[in-house]
């Protein structure tokens, strides 16, 4: 397996863009999204599920000229995943979606699968990341195992509107916050990056609702979401990138620790607050997330 944490994209915004529909392909890399996902799920009918995976290829390089990432999603049943991926399996693309995971062993059965194809296709094996969609109440206490199924997994996503129906809750923010921060903690138990809304992606009209959503999130400790309009883009870039005088606090809280330990002390005093080993770890932390988010360059 080649991934490594270090190897891990930095996704703030991730744009569904339906793959079988021109005019929103042609457009995606305009955007400015640190990543495109061709959907072949919610967005196709069935009727052109087939004609759609053809299109896969040429929409990926449409949809990457400006430097995005490319996922796909794929269907469930499982015979449609199967054709999906070995449709979507290529160097073109960085990882893929998986709806309505059910088990840890659904994940690695998919793994399996999508570890053949890179083989069999000249890839480095591991390079396409998964993202397990956790969206029904049985699969939603697996979680855990989910996050932890296979070192492919980028992060382990709780579905919105599906999760949504199949709970029988109404898809508003309140009620999301349990099973929105329960996900948090399996991504984070599992050493994987936290992702989604305490909201759901169909909430983009209301730009200043939209934007306290995601603020929200982010304080939660989410670190990036997908959207399905490119207006949401801008805001999710703004809101999961550090403030620059978060950057700017967490340099100086960095800098007083060295001098600090310098001085044998492990724990001290900085503009009326006391400093010690968790507050220097989370600087350093987000220090690294403003780096890598720059070395991605303006889209």
């Amino acid at each position: 397996m080649s991934n490594a944490a270090t190897d891990k994209p930095v996704w703030r915004s991730l744009l569904y863009v339906p793959v079988n529909v021109d005019k929103f392909v042609d457009k995606a890399h305009t955007r400015g999204a640190d990543g495109i996902i061709l959907d072949l799920e919610d967005s196709v009918p069935p009727s052109e599920k087939a004609h759609a995976r053809t299109l896969i290829d040429a929409a990926a390089e449409k949809v990457s000229q400006n430097g995005a990432d490319v996922l796909v999603r794929i269907n469930r049943p499982i015979e449609m995943a199967i054709r999906d991926i070995e449709a979507a399996v290529s160097p073109r693309i960085c990882a893929l979606k998986l709806p309505k995971i059910e088990s840890a062993s659904h994940v690695r059965l998919i793994a399996e699968l999508v570890g053949d194809l890179e083989a069999a296709r000249g890839m480095t094996v591991g390079s396409t990341w998964l993202l397990p969609m956790v969206e029904t109440a049985d699969a939603f206490f697996s979680i855990d195992e989910i996050a932890k199924a296979h070192p492919r997994v980028y992060t382990v996503l709780l579905g919105g509107e599906d999760f949504a129906l199949d709970c029988g809750f109404a898809p508003d923010p309140e009620v999301y916050q349990y099973p929105k921060q329960q996900s948090i903690f399996a991504a984070r138990a599992a050493g994987l990056t936290p992702m989604g809304l305490i909201g759901t992606v169909a909430d983009f009209s209301d730009a200043d609702a939209y934007r306290a959503v995601v603020k929200h999130s982010a304080k939660f400790g989410f670190e990036g979401a997908s959207c399905i309009h490119p207006v949401n883009v801008p805001v999710l870039n703004e809101e999961f990138t550090p403030p620059a005088e978060d950057i700017a606090y967490a340099q100086k809280v960095i800098e007083a620790d060295k001098a600090m330990a310098a001085e044998g002390r492990g724990s001290f005093e900085m503009d009326g607050k006391m400093i010690d080993i968790p507050i220097v770890i989370r600087a350093q932390r987000l220090i690294a997330r403003a780096e890598r988010i720059a070395a991605r360059g303006n889209m």
